[in-house]
């Protein structure tokens, strides 16, 4: 592989190596076990949400159409990482070209954005649901929800493009190593062959934004739900309020948690094992966890 120093690289250089969890031939060989059944578990728990809502036309309703929205949304999230991870566990090279690691690049984070702007419509759902009951079924029509679903899709997918594009264009130099299991803004920032602030930046801004938006009309959300759960006259209705909105909480903060802790303060601040570790949570345990959750 050749790196060219010269500002228009992504014709030279051909992959980068993504070096994952370093370990001897017998830790690589165990760890993909473990994430190859994480990763069926999460295909078949969140699988097993579409094929009841499709199925079942008692849940036929905006608020399972969004759980199943979400359960798609979550088993390309997890697939946009987990195989590219599994086979470097047993490869010898684990070398991903230049187009697939910023294609990956491109696809989790904006299926990432995209899972931030579903849990917020979510959040919005159940408001309306408790909050507003004898109108939910006139303001939560059909069609109201369908172009939620699609406009949450269609702004993930915009969100992060044009850094994306802008850093594929940078020139790289030295080490083409990445010390992760993905294809991160921060390592792949740190191959560059000059600092870029403006683009770190920029896609700061892009990720506060994505983040505190989204979960800024969660909390208010859940805030309005706490104040009409607490005045519901009955106990059995309070019970019934907080379980519809307290699997939809603790997704929230599974998936807000680590991802704040990862993109709100400087990556150069986080020592490659904790990137690796809160990455992990977010990618892979988070869909894994959602789904049971959600279920449950």
């Amino acid at each position: 592989m050749k790196i060219s120093n010269t500002p228009n690289t992504s014709s030279t250089i051909t992959g980068f190596i993504l070096l994952g969890f370093p370990c001897p031939r017998e830790g690589q060989i165990l760890l993909f076990l473990l994430f190859s059944v994480l990763y069926l578990l999460t295909l078949m728990g969140n699988g097993s949400i579409i094929c009841a809502v499709r199925w079942d036309q008692r849940l036929h309703t905006p608020m399972y159409i969004l759980l199943a929205n979400f359960s798609f949304l979550e088993i390309w999230y997890v697939t946009s990482t987990v195989p590219n991870m599994l086979a470097n566990f047993l490869s010898d090279t684990k070398v991903i070209s230049f187009s697939g690691c910023f294609l990956q690049f491109y696809f989790f984070f904006s299926l990432g954005s995209t899972e931030c702007f579903s849990l917020a419509v979510m959040a919005f759902d159940r408001y309306l649901a408790i909050c507003q009951p004898l109108r939910y079924p006139s303001i939560m029509t059909g069609r109201l929800c369908t172009n939620l679903v699609v406009s949450c899709w269609i702004l993930g997918f915009l969100w992060f493009p044009v850094p994306i594009i802008v850093i594929s264009q940078m020139s790289f130099c030295g080490s083409r190593i990445i010390d992760h299991f993905l294809c991160d803004p921060g390592p792949l920032l740190a191959l560059t062959c000059a600092r870029a602030p403006v683009m770190e930046s920029f896609f700061g801004i892009l990720s506060s934004l994505l983040l505190f938006i989204p979960f800024l009309c969660i909390m208010v959300s859940c805030a309005l739900v706490l104040r009409a759960v607490l005045r519901l006259p009955s106990a059995a209705g309070r019970r019934k309020a907080v379980s519809t909105c307290g699997s939809h909480l603790a997704v929230v903060s599974l998936f807000y948690g680590s991802v704040m802790v990862m993109y709100l303060s400087p990556t150069s601040e986080h020592e490659s094992g904790m990137q690796k570790l809160v990455t992990l949570f977010y990618s892979v345990g988070s869909p894994f966890y959602s789904c049971d959750l959600l279920i449950a």
